[in-house]
């Protein structure tokens, strides 16, 4: 991970303007109107008024009118197409705040939580993003309270050496529907890559942040609410799931390491005709991988090298469905 910095406090800006919003809410979505009313209804009640950007990828069931004529004021993007996570980074482009607080359709931050972002990253200058606690919803009991989703207790116990002024644990990547990012890193790390477009996309770009010497933390007082959608293609996200796990590897891990972790996975995920598709798609990818391919410092393949033990034994990342 990168080398530790000393802890310092992001002096006020005269320039901005007094009263001007710190952070954007970015929400994509594709055919889940209703959820998506729902997480706008919770964000437009958030006692810190952020704006709310959303990013329509290419709906077909009045998701853009809806939008429209929702009184809590988010503004509309049109992707013109199902853009997956790069949806995100059209939305990066046009927003003018510091910080970037990304949202499913069927998540949304609690009250106080996007306030309590910002102060960690004003404080926290080497600081990339800050990710949330994540508690899960049970659609069909509304009636009981929310529980802990299975990846909280890795990323509050990641095994990752911290220096001493990290408020918090570190993290080799993150979860996009629950995290804050500075803007101007995530443009200049160029967003989420096109070839992966949806399925631990984060991976790819946490690395880069970690090799271009920042650190991503995890914040245990910070919390956003998911109510998973009942509109979600499993299948198709573990196919994508084990692909970009593969192109991953090959664009940043070295060399030994990425055939050890291939064989790791071909021994482990379902053996079925989506895991072999997954691994065909990996495969044809093989010469832009090898072009594009730019292995990540030694510090930062060392931080991958201690998650993979947690990963293999994780109960929250299983290539099921």
């Amino acid at each position: 991970m990168p080398s530790p910095a000393p802890q310092g406090t992001a002096a006020p800006d005269p320039s901005r303007p007094a009263g001007e919003q710190p952070v954007t809410v970015v929400v994509i979505t594709h055919n889940r109107r209703r959820e998506l009313l729902h997480t706008l209804d919770r964000l437009a009640e958030l006692p810190e008024h952020p704006p709310v950007l959303v990013v329509d990828n290419g709906s077909t069931d009045g998701t853009a009118r809806a939008v429209r004529d929702h009184p809590g004021g988010a503004r509309l993007l049109s992707a013109g197409r199902n853009a997956g996570a790069c949806a995100r980074n059209l939305a990066a482009r046009e927003v003018g705040t510091r910080y970037l607080a990304f949202c499913d359709d069927d998540t949304w931050w609690e009250p106080g939580s996007l306030a309590g972002a910002v102060r960690l990253l004003d404080a926290h200058p080497p600081v990339a993003a800050v990710t949330a606690r994540i508690v899960v919803h049970d659609r069909d009991r509304p009636d009981q309270p929310p529980r802990e989703d299975p990846i909280v207790a890795e990323l509050r116990n990641s095994p990752l050496p911290r220096p001493d002024w990290l408020p918090g644990p570190a993290l080799g990547s993150f979860l996009a529907g629950a995290t804050v990012l500075r803007t101007d890193l995530f443009r200049t790390a160029g967003g989420f890559s096109p070839r992966l477009w949806l399925g631990g996309e984060e991976e790819l770009l946490a690395a880069d942040l970690a090799a271009a010497g920042h650190w991503l933390l995890y914040a245990e007082d910070l919390t956003v609410h998911h109510r998973p959608s009942p509109a979600r293609d499993a299948t198709l996200r573990r196919r994508h799931g084990i692909r970009n796990t593969l192109w991953f590897t090959w664009l940043r891990r070295p060399l030994w390491r990425a055939a050890r972790r291939t064989l790791f996975l071909a021994r482990s995920v379902p053996r079925d005709a989506v895991s072999v598709r997954a691994f065909a798609e990996a495969a044809a990818g093989t010469p832009w991988v090898l072009r594009e391919r730019r292995a990540v410092p030694p510090r930062v393949e060392r931080a991958l090298r201690t998650l993979e033990g947690p990963q293999r034994t994780s109960r929250a990342r299983r290539y099921v469905g």
